[in-house]
């Protein structure tokens, strides 16, 4: 009848460990969280026969802290590859951090200033030194978070991204994209932080809209003379053309002369550039190529100078009187002297426009000329866009594609090199006679008078781009490579789909000859407050999940995310949805806690199924529809969806009903009962391991009670055996209605939910006879005495239940209680008819009021038909 016995204890019925009468989440998590661990259940062996299941973790910042992002993806990613193992997979979930070079520098470089000294100071040797020990001092508290959250990694194969290994796997990629000439090295402009000191790439620079000022220059005199408008006055003083279109028929006689440059004494060249929107503004621009990547690319088309005139500080270094001055202080400077010499036309002020901010220290960036290193993106990004079109590798959800086209299909050569000290150095060598040497590893550099290596260090997204394979050992060819590689699944932010996904792609299909890293790109979405607003300390709504993990559990945590986990969408979350979920553990350890002491078995094999109950048959019918819901929604990767239904199951389904109704059986005794007993065992049983990928802890040492099996880590994914039995079913919903009906109507007389009644119940003809103690029992139904006078008949679903409520309330009572509430509900009718009657009224209330009005009056026709039917039922008298 089922797939679902796929372990038995060797101890019997009674033998089960006492349960605590309460779940204590901070009693149980560590000891079994490190039990597993020293256990192995995490680690993956590469000389396994079994189908491997490989998932990479998005590697966090070694200077990082777990965070609900984390805690999100972390969740997803544990369910995955701890259903697989349990599938039989050979599973791994790859372990590992980033070494985050600027984020990491600057932490060290506050130590340091908190000294008195800089990384200058002590020199770049002493300084990278001083990072790997604080490293291990105080680096990868993460490490430690994880395991509080659950996390089935393997952490004997932990890596770091410096580590000897995959600095090796660096030097060779950079090498062999060297000498395919994919890397190169070029003056051009790049993002540049004046505070980090470094280059950034396109994708590290966010954008917010700020408030500036926009100023209109008059440069030349009378008829030759031409009005530019700038956000950035200062950068004027680099100026070596103005721009028009050479179709713009008012500046076509300027095209080719020279207009003067206003306060710097020099005449600027005038040309024709298609680049330049004639219906923008005056039709003219500025165009300063040195500090500006649209200005550069039109000096490169007309063979403009690049005229640098701020240092990596933002300091002007042109001669004159702004020499010196911060960036901002000689925009000020520069517009008054402007002014001064009747040069400003307009100015507007504020003027809110877009500007580029370093992701790490919200210093604005300045677009900057600079020799940088450069990856040759064109034919790398083509064929990972080529992987996608042609199916090797899919992206979840499928909409998410056109973002992924997008990107990879209009990339920029990426610019890879970084002005710090810690990080990958890049392995060039320069000579004393201008050769350039690129070392692999195991060759040895150049050496001798005159010999240096390159000082900047690689995009830390370089190394994290190789995760995938570095980390099995490429480029030796492994175990664990031949083993593990493609992964299977990469499961990560969309907001990290150009950042990391792209790379890890163009890299991957690059170094393994055409095969992609992984067969499936999982994309989720962000955590954001309850309110649908992004989560952050400077809005006060941060929060830190260890928090929650403290005061609701780990599996309470996991099972809030989950919930919300829809493929590529948002996660709203507040702290009464992990409330919830925390009672919903709860609800587990009390349900599983009364089956175990009354008998509850995994014992022997079921009993046929013409030996059980219709309770049964439907109960064992419905866990296998669950079971192929669940493996359904996994393949699919609908985390809300599947987590809803075992949430609903297990909540309503068995501990609200069927546990219920079996308390009926137990109390007979007898066969009836022992199947029951062995039934709610197998239920529980199947219904344990398919909650325990997503909350591990809790399942754990219930699923180990009713067992007596060693870990539900280790135990075999339940299968659905096509078991089905409609008509069980079907019986058991007709019971559920009539309950339902019941209870509603109990409510509605205001009978307390204990106060027994007598009732009458005619259930010939129907399928339900068999239920009676049951429903009596549920409903809190005494038998009609001979007095027994019927005040109410309820017909559902075939039966119908008698109710005498004669003697169990104040009729009288509840009469005047109830039309008074009519009365109120009569009002409140009349007054919103009366408003949305009044056509004064609907033509000046706004929408929103009108809307508010129509509630209350659906609302108060609603009481009133529900207190009406209520002072019907009242018995006469």
């Amino acid at each position: 009848m089922t797939e679902n016995s796929s372990q038995r204890p060797t101890s019997g019925p009674n033998s089960h460990p006492e349960l605590p009468t309460q779940y204590a989440p901070a009693d149980v998590e560590g000891p079994l969280y490190e039990r597993w661990v020293e256990r192995g259940y995490f680690e993956a062996d590469a000389k396994s026969d079994k189908e491997p299941y490989t998932i990479v973790i998005p590697p966090p910042n070694v200077t990082g802290s777990l965070h609900l992002g984390h805690a999100f993806e972390h969740t997803i990613i544990d369910a995955l590859t701890r259903r697989k193992r349990m599938q039989g997979f050979e599973t791994l979930w790859q372990p590992g951090m980033d070494h985050a070079g600027i984020a990491t520098q600057n932490v060290v470089e506050r130590e340091l200033a908190k000294e008195g000294v800089s990384r200058h100071d002590l020199g770049r040797e002493a300084f990278v030194e001083r990072v790997w020990q604080w490293k291990g001092e105080s680096g990868g508290q993460i490490s430690g978070q994880m395991r509080r959250l659950g996390d089935g990694v393997a952490w004997n194969r932990e890596r770091f991204t410096m580590d000897e290994g995959l600095s090796k796997a660096v030097q060779t990629i950079f090498k062999r994209l060297y000498e395919d000439e994919l890397i190169y090295r070029a003056e051009r402009i790049i993002n540049w932080c004046p505070r980090c000191l470094t280059a950034i790439s396109d994708i590290e620079v966010e954008y917010d809209d700020d408030d500036g000022e926009l100023v209109s220059i008059r440069y030349g005199e009378g008829d030759s003379s031409i009005v530019v408008a700038t956000t950035r006055a200062e950068t004027m003083l680099g100026d070596t053309a103005v721009a028009v279109h050479p179709d713009d028929e008012r500046y076509r006689h300027l095209v080719g002369t020279e207009i003067e440059l206003p306060l710097t004494g020099r005449r600027i060249l005038i040309v024709a550039d298609e680049h330049v929107d004639p219906e923008f503004g005056t039709g003219a621009v500025k165009v300063t190529p040195a500090h500006d990547p649209n200005d550069f690319e039109i000096g490169q088309r007309h063979g403009l100078p690049n005229l640098t005139v701020m240092d990596e500080h933002a300091v002007i270094t042109a001669h004159g009187p702004f020499q010196g001055l911060d960036r901002l202080e000689a925009r000020s400077a520069v517009v008054g002297a402007l002014r001064a010499e009747g040069r400003i036309v307009a100015e507007k002020r504020p003027y809110t426009h877009s500007v580029g901010h370093c992701s790490r220290c919200k210093t604005t960036i300045e677009p900057r000329l600079s020799m940088q290193w450069w990856v040759k993106v064109g034919p790398l990004a083509k064929a990972a866009g080529d992987a996608v079109r042609d199916g090797r590798v899919k992206i979840h959800p499928e909409d998410m594609s056109k973002r992924y086209f997008d990107w990879v299909d209009n990339l920029h050569d990426w610019c890879i090199s970084r002005q710090l000290w810690w990080g990958h150095r890049i392995p060039v060598w320069y000579g004393p006679n201008g050769e350039v040497v690129c070392v692999g590893p195991n060759e040895e550099p150049p050496s001798g008078e005159g010999w240096h290596q390159d000082s900047d260090v690689l995009d830390t997204w370089f190394s994290s781009g190789l995760w995938p394979f570095s980390t099995l050992g490429w480029p030796e060819q492994t175990e664990s490579m031949e083993k593990f590689y493609p992964n299977s699944v990469l499961v990560t932010g969309y907001d990290i789909l150009f950042f990391w996904v792209a790379r890890m792609m163009m890299f991957g299909l690059y170094a393994m000859d055409g095969t992609p890293p992984f067969h499936t790109i999982a994309l989720h979405g962000m955590v954001r407050d309850q309110f649908g607003k992004k989560m952050s300390k400077s809005f006060g709504n941060a929060v830190n999940p260890l928090d929650w993990m403290d005061t609701y559990g780990s599996d309470a945590v996991r099972f809030t995310l989950a919930r919300g986990a829809n493929p590529g969408v948002d996660v709203p979350i507040g702290e009464d949805w992990v409330q919830a979920s925390r009672n919903f553990a709860n609800k587990i350890w009390n349900a599983t806690r009364f089956a175990l002491m009354n008998g509850a078995t995994v014992e022997g094999e079921l009993p046929a199924p013409e030996r059980l109950s219709a309770t049964d048959r439907w109960i064992l019918s419905r866990l296998n529809e669950v079971v192929a819901e669940v493996d359904a929604y996994y393949e699919d990767y609908q985390f809300a969806k599947l987590s809803d239904v075992l949430y609903h199951f297990a909540w309503d389904e068995v501990f609200d009903w069927y546990v219920e109704l079996s308390k009926t059986t137990f109390a007979k005794g007898g066969a009836e009962a022992d199947a029951a007993r062995r039934v709610l065992g197998e239920v529980l049983d199947v219904t344990l391991r398919l909650l325990h990928p997503v909350v591990p802890f809790v399942t754990e040492k219930l699923w180990t009670s009713l067992t007596g099996q060693e870990s539900v880590v280790i135990a075999a994914w339940p299968g659905d055996s096509g078991f089905r039995d409609e008509a069980a079913e079907r019986e058991i919903e007709n019971l559920q209605q009539v309950v339902t009906e019941v209870r509603r109507f109990r409510a509605d007389q205001g009978l307390q939910p204990g106060q027994r009644v007598p009732a009458r119940l005619e259930l010939s003809g129907t399928s339900l006879a068999a239920h009676e103690d049951a429903m009596r029992s549920l409903l809190r139904l005494q038998p009609a005495g001979e007095d027994f006078t019927a005040t109410a008949s309820l017909p559902v679903a075939g039966a119908t239940v008698a109710l005498d409520l004669s003697g169990a309330i104040d009729v009288e009572a509840e009469r005047k209680r109830l039309a008074k509430d009519l009365a109120a509900a009569e009002k409140d009718k009349a007054q919103t008819t009366a408003k949305l009657s009044n056509e004064g009224f609907l033509a000046k209330a706004p929408d929103h009021v009108v809307e508010k009005i129509r509630t209350r009056q659906a609302t108060a026709e609603a009481d009133i038909a529900r207190i009406t039917a209520q002072l019907a039922a009242l018995p006469k008298g």
